[in-house]
């Protein structure tokens, strides 16, 4: 048994709830947890990630190693 009166109460059914909705129920010691992002609508869980390259770090590195497109190598080669 815990000591008495030095545990938070335990709410066993608390709900978790994202933009208004209710979305799941788990253990807290709060009866209600307001969250921003759950695993329901955070990209990298849905699928719909999308890698931003901001920095042309992919293009810099198709050029280096000579990945890029037909189009670009033949620049390259009238360029020299």
């Amino acid at each position: 048994m815990p000591k008495p009166e030095i545990h938070p109460k335990w709410y066993p059914e608390a709900k978790v709830i994202c933009n208004g909705e209710v979305v799941m129920t788990t253990g807290s010691t709060q009866p209600e947890l307001h969250v921003d992002v759950w695993s329901g609508n955070h990209p990298f869980f849905t699928g719909t990630q999308k890698i931003l390259d901001t920095e042309g770090r992919v293009d810099r590195f198709m050029k280096k190693y000579g990945m890029g497109s037909a189009d670009e190598s033949d620049k390259d080669n009238t360029s020299k």
